[in-house]
């Protein structure tokens, strides 16, 4: 898990895992990947647009955390992050088409060969780790794309939907707690006391006969 910073992260870990994929025999440099929206995207080849961030519906986590013998923390909110990968080729426009094709086929293939992100190592790969987050297409229909590309004066391009879930994102809100200092257990017969600030040998103690 981890703090505020944890989507971002988890973004910069896609775009690791593209350039390594990508470049360069698909896409030259490792700068034309990067996370940006298809308006904000300058000269950018391949954009990873993160466009919804909201609470996870597949992982939910109740009740504190313990943080050491004294403190807990507050239980963590679980995230799905869904991105929208596009291409834009600067070729030649009789081979545009055709090598933004490409370029999109090896993101599907991509991301069905590396589907988990380990979170403790923020890297891709097929499993391992405890702290694990899937990546999974998305079928979205034609007119939520319309939708959801929202981007006055730029052509409708195809693009792939994607969705990362459940990204741990820890709280910062900590609360001390009290060691236990002292515990009584009695049956029938026997009643004894332990007391840390004692000798640390429980004493028993026998009950008075009547």
């Amino acid at each position: 898990m981890s703090g505020y910073a944890i989507i971002a992260e988890a973004g910069n870990a896609l775009v690791r895992l593209l350039r390594k994929e990508l470049v360069p025999d698909l896409i030259r440099n490792g700068a034309d990947i990067g996370l940006a929206s298809p308006a904000d995207r300058g000269d950018m080849t391949l954009c990873v647009h993160l466009y919804d961030v909201s609470e996870s519906t597949t992982y939910r986590v109740s009740g504190m955390i313990s943080d050491g013998a004294e403190r807990q923390k507050f239980p963590p909110v679980y995230l799905t992050l869904s991105y929208m990968v596009t291409v834009f080729s600067a070729g030649d426009v009789k081979f545009r088409s055709e090598e933004e094709q490409r370029i999109l086929g090896k993101v599907v293939q991509v991301f069905r060969d590396y589907p988990i992100l380990n979170l403790d190592t923020m890297e891709f790969g097929m499993g391992g780790g405890e702290e694990q987050v899937r990546i999974e297409m998305l079928s979205v229909d034609a007119d939520e794309k319309t939708k959801l590309w929202a981007f006055p004066n730029l052509a409708v391009k195809p693009s792939l939907f994607y969705r990362m879930d459940p990204v741990a994102l820890e709280s910062a809100k900590t609360k001390s707690v009290k060691r236990v200092q002292e515990m009584e257990f009695q049956r029938d017969d026997v009643e004894f006391q332990r007391n840390d600030t004692m000798n640390p040998f429980v004493k028993f103690f026998r009950r008075n006969r009547s």
